[in-house]
C-alpha cells in the first residue's frame, strides 16, 4: 500500500492486525517509554497512544518493531527498491539485460522529489515545541528527546535539495539549559552530512538553515538511516520506498516536508554549543553531558491530526535492532560492492553493534606450498577498518571463505572457528590510539581508543575445551570460573580501581597460570565482575565483553612477548570488568515498571498482548 502520510499506515496496521491503540492516560515521563521495551521485547504490536499525559497529540512506536512488520509496510515498494540499489552498485546489469529493468528505470524516475508551489501547507498549524510529547525514556537522561528525527540541511556551497542531507541526529527538546520553545540540541559528529554542512557554513561566517522532520511516511524515517550508494540522495530515496514523491515547500527559506507531521526549523551559528545528554544509548549506557551544537528554533509545525513516532534507545536488542536487519536485507551485497574481497560483514548487534564485527573474506596472497597465514585477510580488514560507520569497531575478528557453511551471524560457531585456528603469537593486530564511537566510553577519552583484529585461516590447530580447565578453578584471588562457550572461560575478579593495579593483578594471573603450562584448549580467558551474569547467555557475553573493554589497554596475555614490534602470547585475557571512568549502565525505574502494569491486565488496552515470546 502506498502511504501519503504516518495516519494512513497506522490504520492500515491496525487493519491487519500490526498495531493496538492505547485508550488510557500515559505519561510521557518514563512510562511510554516502559510499555514500549516490554511490547517490543515480546515481539509485540506497533503502539498507537492515544492519551499521552500533557499533550494533545497522539503518539506512535514500534512501528518497526520486528523485520516482518517492517517488509509488510513496504509490501509495494520493496522489490523495486532492492533492484534500485543493486544496480547503483553495479550498474553494468542494466546494459546486460535492459529490458529486465525497465521497471526500476520507472521506479527511479518516480522518486524525484517534487516541489510545490505556494507558501505553508495547508494543514499545517504553528505550535511551540512545549505543545509535543516530551518523551524522557530513562530516569537520567537529560529531558526529552526527539528519537526518530529525519534532520535536514543544505550544502552552503551548493544550496537545493539534490544537494542535501537527511540524517537521524537525535534532538535534545527540553532540560539542561536549554530555553524552552527556543532551542533544541542537536547531537551528531562532525563527519556526518550535516556536519560537513556546518563546516562548511562556519567557514563562510553563516549561519546553517536546518530543518527538522518528524513523522511522514514511515519511507522518510527510515530514509534518514539508510547507508545510501554514492550519488542516491535520501530524499531520492523516501520517495522511492513510498512509491510517491517527496513533496516539499520552502517557509522564511527552510525546506518544509509537506507530509511530515511536525517540523522543526531554526538555525546553527558558528560556534554556538550548549551540553547535551546525558541519553540512555544504544550500546546499553548512558552516553554522557556533552558540548554539541544548539538549534535556535525559529518556527514549529504539526499538520492536522498529527501523530509523534518515537522509539526507545537501550541495550540491545531494540527497534533498531530491526532497522539494522530490514537495511541489510534492503542493501544486500553491497559492501562487497565496496570492498573487493570481503564476503560478510556482520556488526553484532548484541555488542552494540559498533564495538564488534565478524568477517569473512577471500585469502589468496599465499601460495599453497607455504605456511598458511593471514595476508590478503589483513588488507581486507584495513579497509573494513576504514570504511563508513565499520570504522566505530574496537574488536574484528575475520576469516577465510574456507568453509563455505560458516556464518557470521552465528555467533559460537563462527568464535570456535576462529579460535581452533587462530596462532596467537602472529594473528592478533593492534591499531593504537585512534578513534572508536563517540558513544563508548571504554577508550581513554571521546572518540579516543584502540581496535585489534583477530584474524585466522587454515587447518585446526587445537581442540577447544568444553568444560573449565581445573587451573582456572585454583587461582588464588580469582574465582567462580565458567564456561562461556569452547575455548572461552569466564573468570570473576575482584574490583577494578585503576590501570597501575590492574595490571599488577592480571600480571599475577597470568603467571600463575603460565606456572602450570599454558592451556592450549582455553584461548580466550574474560575476566570480569560477574562470571554467572557474563556466561548465561551469549548476548551477556557479547555486551559485557566487548562493550567494557579498550584493547590496547584491557587485552592481557599469558606469556606475552613482543617480536619486532610485534605483540604474543598463549592465552589471550580480556579485562571486561566495568571501569570507574566508562558510563552507568541502564537499568529500568522498578516504580514505573510497577506503575504500567495497569495497561497489560485484562480489560485494559495491552490485556491481550502476551508478554512472552
Amino acid at each position: 500500500m502506498i502511504y501519503r502520510n504516518l495516519e494512513e499506515c497506522i490504520i492500515d496496521l491496525e487493519k491487519n492486525g500490526h498495531l493496538v491503540r492505547i485508550h488510557e492516560e500515559v505519561d510521557p515521563h518514563l512510562e511510554m517509554a516502559a510499555i514500549h521495551m516490554k511490547v517490543f521485547e515480546a515481539g509485540g504490536p506497533a503502539l498507537l497512544f492515544e492519551n499521552v499525559k500533557g499533550s494533545k497529540f497522539r503518539a506512535v512506536s514500534n512501528l518497526f518493531g520486528t523485520v516482518e512488520r517492517s517488509k509488510f509496510i513496504f509490501r509495494q515498494t520493496w522489490e523495486a527498491v532492492q533492484n534500485v540499489i543493486a544496480l547503483r552498485s553495479d550498474p553494468i546489469q542494466a546494459f546486460k539485460n535492459p529490458f529486465k529493468h525497465i521497471g526500476t528505470g520507472l521506479a527511479a524516475r518516480k522518486a524525484l522529489p517534487l516541489k510545490k508551489s505556494g507558501s505553508q501547507p495547508v494543514a499545517f498549524q504553528e505550535i511551540n515545541i512545549s505543545d509535543l510529547p516530551l518523551i524522557k525514556h530513562w530516569q537520567e537522561d537529560g529531558g526529552a528527546f526527539v528519537t526518530l528525527p529525519q534532520v535536514y540541511s543544505e550544502d552552503p556551497d551548493k544550496p537545493g535539495i539534490m544537494n542535501s542531507n537527511l540524517g537521524m541526529y537525535r534532538i535534545q527538546l527540553s532540560g539542561n539549559d536549554y530555553e524552552l520553545n527556543k532551542e533544541i540540541g542537536v547531537h551528531y559528529q562532525i563527519h556526518r552530512g550535516i556536519g560537513i554542512h556546518q563546516d562548511k557554513a562556519n567557514k563562510l561566517g553563516s549561519p546553517l538553515k536546518v530543518s527538522c522532520f518528524i513523522g511522514g511516511p514511515p519511507a522518510h524515517t527510515l530514509s534518514a538511516v539508510m547507508p545510501l550508494p554514492e550519488g542516491m540522495s535520501e530524499l531520492t530515496f523516501a520517495g522511492l520506498l513510498s512509491g510517491r514523491r517527496f513533496r516539499y515547500s520552502y517557509i522564511d527559506g527552510f525546506c518544509i516536508s509537506n507530509d511530515a507531521d511536525f517540523v522543526i526549523t531554526g538555525e546553527i551559528h558558528p560556534g554556538e554549543t550548549k551540553p547535551e545528554g546525558p541519553f540512555g544509548d544504544h550500546l546499553g549506557y548512558y552516553s554522557l553531558t556533552h558540548e554539541f551544537p544548539v538549534m535556535r528554533v525559529h518556527k514549529v509545525y504539526a499538520r492536522a491530526g498529527a501523530i509523534f513516532p518515537f522509539t526507545v534507545v537501550g541495550r540491545p536488542p531494540q527497534e533498531d535492532t530491526a532497522f539494522g536487519e530490514l537495511i541489510h536485507e534492503l542493501t544486500g551485497d553491497a559492501i562487497q560492492q565496496e570492498i573487493p574481497g570481503v564476503k560478510e560483514v556482520h556488526a553484532v548487534d548484541a555488542a552494540g553493534v559498533h564495538p564488534l564485527l565478524f568477517a569473512i573474506g577471500s585469502e589468496r596472497y599465499t601460495p599453497y606450498q607455504q605456511v598458511k597465514q593471514p595476508a590478503e585477510l589483513l588488507t581486507i580488514a584495513n579497509r573494513i577498518l576504514g570504511t563508513g560507520q565499520l570504522s566505530l569497531a574496537k574488536f574484528l575478528f575475520i576469516t577465510a571463505e574456507e568453509n563455505r557453511a560458516l556464518d557470521t551471524h552465528h555467533i559460537e560457531g563462527f568464535l570456535t572457528y576462529i579460535l581452533e585456528r587462530i596462532n596467537l603469537h602472529r594473528d592478533l593486530h593492534f591499531y593504537t590510539n585512534t578513534t572508536i564511537d563517540t558513544l563508548d566510553y571504554s577508550g581513554t577519552g571521546l572518540n579516543t581508543g584502540s581496535k585489534v583484529i583477530f584474524a585466522a585461516v587454515g587447518e585446526k590447530k587445537r581442540e577447544l575445551c568444553k568444560e573449565v580447565p581445573p587451573i582456572l578453578n585454583e587461582l588464588q584471588g580469582f574465582g567462580n570460573a565458567r564456561l562461556v562457550m569452547p575455548g572461552i572461560v569466564a573468570l570473576q575478579g575482584s574490583a577494578f580501581n585503576n590501570y597501575t593495579e590492574a595490571h599488577r593483578e592480571i600480571q599475577g594471573l597470568c603467571d600463575a597460570i603460565a606456572a602450570t603450562g599454558p592451556i592450549p584448549s582455553c584461548p580466550m580467558i574474560i575476566l570480569c565482575d560477574d562470571s554467572r551474569f557474563l556466561s548465561e547467555s551469549n548476548n551477556n557475553f557479547l555486551w559485557a565483553t566487548f562493550t567494557r573493554s579498550n584493547p590496547s589497554h584491557d587485552i592481557h596475555g599469558v606469556n606475552s612477548y613482543y617480536e619486532n614490534k610485534h605483540w604474543a602470547c598463549d592465552n589471550v585475557i580480556i579485562d571486561a570488568r566495568v571501569k570507574p571512568h566508562q558510563a552507568p549502565p541502564l537499568i529500568p525505574d522498578p516504580v514505573v515498571e510497577n506503575n504500567i502494569e495497569r495497561l497489560f491486565i485484562k480489560g485494559a488496552s495491552l490485556g491481550s498482548v502476551r508478554l512472552s515470546k
